[in-house]
């Protein structure tokens, strides 16, 4: 007997929470179903049973991140600029989904729970640029260039490549940003 309880609880919220505090730490090249199992003080083999596989893993963290995305989206009330800050504060406060959703090497991009949960975030997406006015109807390239650009500024932000602005907050400067460029 190793003095673990049996039951666990909610497991699954369990790993995922330690999966994410785990690749806010070392990243998600680093992540480790062993190490996810020692952080939930369950054993080895108990995140395999929920997810089979360190992909599966991050599959369902992917589509919890597209989730939360399209929720902070559809927040900013279809306003093109706020949405695109609401994209940036979601990149900051949601670091380990972030790092996760675009990169498809690391979870299954096909899963269809995830691909359902990607088209959520991208229909909260046309919806803000549909709402922006007539000169910027959601067209494909429309959309792509507005992703883009508030992708590549989330980017920036959290890998920490932007030049040292004295601590600003990431929503003023992104507000700031963003309204040049869409105004």
């Amino acid at each position: 007997m190793t003095g673990r309880p049996y039951h666990h609880g909610n497991l699954r919220s369990t790993l995922l929470d330690a999966a994410c505090a785990a690749i806010e730490e070392t990243g998600p090249a680093a992540l480790s179903l062993r190490d996810l199992a020692r952080r939930a003080g369950v054993s080895h083999a108990a995140p395999a049973h929920h997810f089979g596989d360190k992909a599966g893993l991050l599959t369902e963290l992917a589509a919890q991140g597209f989730d939360l995305l399209a929720g902070a989206l559809r927040a900013a009330g279809g306003d093109l600029t706020e949405a695109g800050v609401a994209y940036v504060l979601f990149a900051v406060r949601h670091r380990a989904h972030f790092e996760v959703m675009f990169q498809p090497g690391l979870h299954h991009p096909d899963d269809p729970v995830l691909d359902a949960a990607r088209r959520r975030a991208d229909e909260a997406l046309t919806s803000a640029l549909s709402s922006s006015g007539p000169a910027r109807r959601a067209n494909s390239e429309a959309k792509l260039a507005a992703w883009s650009i508030v992708h590549g500024f989330a980017a920036l932000w959290t890998s920490g490549a932007l030049p040292s602005r004295g601590g600003e907050d990431p929503a003023v400067l992104a507000r700031t940003v963003i309204g040049n460029l869409f105004s």
